[in-house]
């Protein structure tokens, strides 16, 4: 009976991951469409072939299109960088900015703009990197540091401390050097102001971490087992886990340098897409791909709207919605949507 449940389950996932593809594709051509400045449809398609038509085809090309690129981007990184902590680490409460990730990436941004003022897109994406493995290295280490090692109790109460602790750090760089609105633009969790050459040289990164998980998504699933299972199949788990934070690390790195710091994403998009596919993260991966990037498509597009011409925080749309869920997550012990 069980097998036959897989066989079904299993042929059903094709269907189920081109619903999610055409519900992105859908919600990307709404989120191009609607703004405070009203454009049609026809605006939107000579946007998209660069075909030019008017004050609606310089408004989508320039202006929403490459928002909505990123803020599609940094929905399948985080919510994929999300997935790969949850299963590496089996703690249902991992999450890039619950654990130290985004806000060390943060704290780096800060300084990278306050030391070298003239820093481009690329350096602040390494500074990125640096701050995102700083950030990790640091609640790991301190949740590890009493006998028992790490639990996910543990590593979110290490998480809140060092994520609090960097946001200070970020908050007096930039009260010190006089950059507190730089930095902001960066904090406030959104893709105001993106232009095409930031996409340029941060995308590829994404993609390439993105490309990285599918192929390790069976590796993901053994270590989401158990320990001694996946070295009973061979696997270098040592190795995969190293492989795996440095795939992580690219992803949210490159998630803040365009978006900046935002939480509860990686947490969320998991747990909905384990209800929808299962526990095996080779469907997992690829639905939340498309799934975290719906999800932000529309949190940026009601901040947008919700309040136009005026414009709500992306972080604070995310924060309404993640901090009740993790709450339930909690309450349900890790379960959630399972």
């Amino acid at each position: 009976m069980k097998q036959v449940e897989k066989e079904i389950h299993d042929s059903a996932f094709p269907i189920k991951l081109i619903i999610a593809i055409t519900l992105c594709l859908f919600t990307f051509i709404i989120a191009i469409k609607v703004g405070a400045k009203e454009t049609s449809f026809s605006d939107v398609f000579h946007a998209l072939i660069q075909q030019d038509n008017g004050d609606g085809y310089s408004i989508i090309r320039n202006i929403r299109l490459p928002r909505e690129v990123a803020v599609m981007f940094v929905g399948a990184a985080l919510a994929v960088s999300g997935a790969i902590m949850q299963g590496m680490t089996r703690n249902p409460l991992a999450d890039p900015g619950l654990l130290g990730l985004t806000s060390g990436a943060n704290a780096a941004l800060a300084f990278a703009l306050a030391l070298l003022p003239k820093v481009d897109t690329f350096g602040i994406m390494i500074a990125c990197f640096i701050g995102a493995a700083m950030g990790a290295g640091l609640v790991f280490g301190i949740g590890s540091i009493k006998k028992g090692g790490f639990t996910p109790v543990k590593l979110v109460l290490a998480g809140a401390a060092i994520s609090i602790f960097l946001q200070a750090v970020a908050d007096g760089i930039g009260l010190y050097f006089k950059l507190s609105k730089n930095i902001s633009l960066w904090t406030a969790g959104g893709a105001i102001g993106t232009t095409w050459h930031q996409l340029s040289i941060i995308v590829p990164f994404i993609i390439l971490g993105l490309v990285i998980t599918l192929f390790l998504s069976r590796q993901v699933t053994i270590l989401s087992l158990n320990e001694e299972v996946a070295i009973g199949l061979g696997q270098d788990t040592k190795r995969i886990r190293w492989l795996l934070f440095i795939v992580i690390v690219i992803l949210a790195g490159a998630a803040v340098a365009l978006v900046g710091n935002l939480a509860f994403i990686g947490l969320m998009i998991p747990h909905i897409v384990r209800a929808i596919v299962g526990v095996d993260y080779r469907q997992i991966i690829p639905m939340s791909i498309f799934t975290g990037a719906i999800f932000m498509l529309l949190a940026d597009l009601v901040g947008r709207t919700i309040h136009a011409p005026m414009e709500t925080p992306v972080v604070s749309i995310v924060a309404v919605l993640g901090l009740p869920f993790f709450l339930f997550v909690v309450r349900k012990g890790g379960r959630a949507l399972q």
